[in-house]
């Protein structure tokens, strides 16, 4: 990876957890947010592929753990986000995905990384919820990150393509 894909990625990871974690709370469904940083890591994952996006997912996972309000044992996010980058990036060939596939990879990823926060959460008993409220929590999560996909991807994926295009495409 060299130096200016890193300092990119790591400021548009600073730019949505900012967003994630200041503003969207004001916006949010019964409490729930939109996870942009998820967004990000997809993104990433659909542009670069699995090793960058599961890379960049661990450290996303681990900057959105610490993040206030850290309510919660550190390392769950940065386990499900680094599972996100790599089921994503798998998701990536050697073409460049449609619009349907980019929204089918979101729902996808967005269902299996709030699927694994929570049942973290379940297994490690933090925080303690049961199962009917985790199933909400998790559908609500995926509604949020499909509705903001059209907005955060096609920006996030251009920015990681433009910054080092594939040899592979022509």
């Amino acid at each position: 990876m060299n130096a200016a894909r890193a300092a990119i990625a790591a400021a548009a990871v600073a730019v949505a957890l900012a967003l994630q974690v200041s503003f969207f709370p004001h916006l949010a469904w019964d409490g729930i947010v939109p996870n942009l940083v998820l967004l990000v890591v997809v993104g990433a994952a659909l542009a670069r592929g699995p090793q960058f996006a599961a890379v960049l997912g661990f450290a996303a996972g681990l900057a959105l753990d610490l993040a206030p309000p850290a309510d919660h044992v550190a390392g769950r996010w940065a386990l499900a986000l680094v599972v996100v980058g790599y089921v994503a990036g798998r998701v990536r060939r050697d073409a460049r995905p449609t619009p349907g596939t980019v929204l089918a990879t979101v729902a996808a990823s967005s269902f299996v990384g709030t699927s694994v926060f929570a049942l973290s959460g379940l297994l490690l008993q933090d925080p303690v919820m049961g199962i009917p409220e985790l199933l909400e929590v998790v559908l609500v999560g995926v509604l949020w990150d499909v509705l903001l996909t059209p907005l955060v991807l096609p920006p996030v994926m251009a920015m990681f393509r433009h910054l080092e295009p594939d040899r592979t495409l022509a």
